[in-house]
């Protein structure tokens, strides 16, 4: 069993096998993360029951699917389900025999994986499965009913948030993140991959922690050579990705797509009010249920901006390779990656990703500063008052009076800052502070992948934090 990291979730999957009850576990997360990959290699692919949805196919072509397996699992019937009732019906037979497999743990395992694909439009597959699980899953101490699926609002909605027959149905769930930089750089070492710490984090800016991206790496080739290959070439397999992933989502994403676009445009976050000016996008309703399923996915976050109107909250893109596809594979910006490294542009778009970077590693950066106990809030800052307008990517507003000022920078040598950066700094301290009416310690914060020179200047630099510690 080959699994890199996924520690928590690993002992989750453990508790269910030694469960005195019977266990219905929700496994979610975006697509290419490693749901699948982490039950089947946990389980060693020895279920009682497995079977998968096909994305874009019909109820019928679904049914007949779930036959094939229930024909591998040692159904004798020759025909397929004439709908789910009946397919969920004959399961429940299935796993009544007395010679069907257990677990070493005695467990019966079903895993049903892809089930957003099952919910197929006007079929009866969410009250079949809510019929199973009611009147027969829930009272078998022996059944652990695993559900999977890459469309993560569908799980949350009819699933984790239902207010039919799944309401507090769910008795585990596991969401399975993107990989954090310490196990993308376990997965490189697992994979031969011999990259260098600075290595790892370029990887992470273009493909961000998706095991699936990342096992395409070719240990022959350099990082851009790969990139190249990956991503620019006619027949790259991740240079239609991008598309791809959002159809394979939702069903209608147009609307997902435009508000993807619209993020991106504002570096630093974006309003609804904002987003409402864009034609595409409009408002009401859809918009509301769109920003949350994009939430829900790992796209987005939203976030307090302090200083920002009643109310106000921003939307800010946060998955790598999302952001990367936007600016160079849907904009066709540039057509080699090789010849790309080392320009203005080249440099430009590595500092903005590593701010992205850090924002999908506050638990290291407060590992770093020996606050992960303390009780923190996340966000951005906006001046309305000063001219040019400062502007704060990340503060960190601690329970114990402190508030973290983060800046960011992202160079090939250590970071430098010399009479105007330190005047700089220091300007923005002040408008944050005066205009924030803060009672709390402000400390300057420097997160830089290559250290800090320290020198006249540095000393405003209360807390260092390098690269290596972004690993943790």
């Amino acid at each position: 069993m080959l699994i890199v990291g996924r520690h928590k979730e690993q002992q989750l999957l453990a508790d269910c096998l030694q469960s005195p009850r019977p266990e219905f576990l929700a496994v979610f997360g975006r697509r290419r993360v490693g749901k699948t990959y982490l039950i089947r290699q946990y389980f060693n692919d020895r279920f009682s029951f497995y079977a998968t949805g096909e994305f874009s196919e019909r109820t019928k072509s679904q049914l007949k699917l779930f036959h094939e397996q229930l024909r591998k699992y040692g159904e004798t019937l020759g025909t397929a389900p004439k709908d789910w009732l009946e397919a969920f019906s004959r399961l429940r037979n299935l796993l009544e025999r007395q010679d069907i497999y257990r677990d070493p743990s005695g467990k019966k395992i079903v895993f049903l994986d892809e089930v957003p694909c099952m919910d197929t439009a006007r079929s009866d597959f969410r009250s079949a499965l809510d019929y199973f699980w009611n009147s027969w899953g829930s009272v078998q101490p022996d059944l652990i009913l695993i559900v999977c699926g890459s469309a993560t609002s569908w799980i949350v909605e009819h699933l984790l948030d239902g207010r039919g027959g799944f309401y507090n149905r769910i008795t585990r769930q596991i969401y399975v993140k993107p990989f954090s930089l310490k196990e993308c750089e376990l997965l490189c070492i697992a994979n031969g991959l011999m990259l260098t710490r600075p290595q790892v984090m370029e990887a992470y800016m273009i493909l961000g922690g998706i095991p699936y991206y990342l096992n395409l790496l070719n240990p022959r080739f350099s990082l851009p050579q790969n990139v190249q290959e990956m991503c620019f070439q006619d027949t790259a397999p991740l240079r239609d990705e991008y598309h791809r992933l959002f159809h394979s989502l939702f069903r209608n994403p147009e609307k997902h797509l435009a508000i993807i676009k619209a993020a991106a445009s504002r570096r630093s976050g974006i309003t609804r009010k904002e987003l409402t000016e864009f034609p595409s996008i409009g408002n009401g309703e859809s918009l509301t249920k769109a920003l949350s399923e994009l939430e829900q996915c790992g796209f987005l976050r939203k976030f307090r901006a302090s200083g920002a109107e009643k109310n106000g909250m921003l939307y800010q893109i946060i998955d790598p390779f999302v952001l990367f596809s936007l600016r160079f594979l849907q904009s066709d910006q540039i057509h080699s990656w090789t010849s790309f490294v080392g320009t203005p542009g080249y440099y430009a778009w590595k500092g903005n990703a590593f701010e992205i970077l850090c924002l999908n590693h506050v638990d290291q950066i407060k590992g770093a500063l020996e606050i992960r106990g303390v009780e923190t809030e996340e966000y951005a800052w906006r001046s309305r008052a000063s001219s040019p307008g400062v502007q704060i990517d990340l503060l960190i507003d601690r329970r114990d009076h402190v508030i973290n000022l983060c800046e960011m920078k992202c160079t090939d040598q250590p970071f430098t800052i010399d009479a105007s950066y330190e005047k700089q700094l220091l300007e923005k301290a002040t408008v944050f502070r005066v205009e924030s009416k803060t009672k709390k310690a402000v400390h300057l914060t420097m997160v830089s992948d290559s250290g800090l020179v320290h020198n006249a200047h540095s000393g405003i630099i209360l807390d260092e934090i390098s690269g290596d510690e972004l690993f943790s």
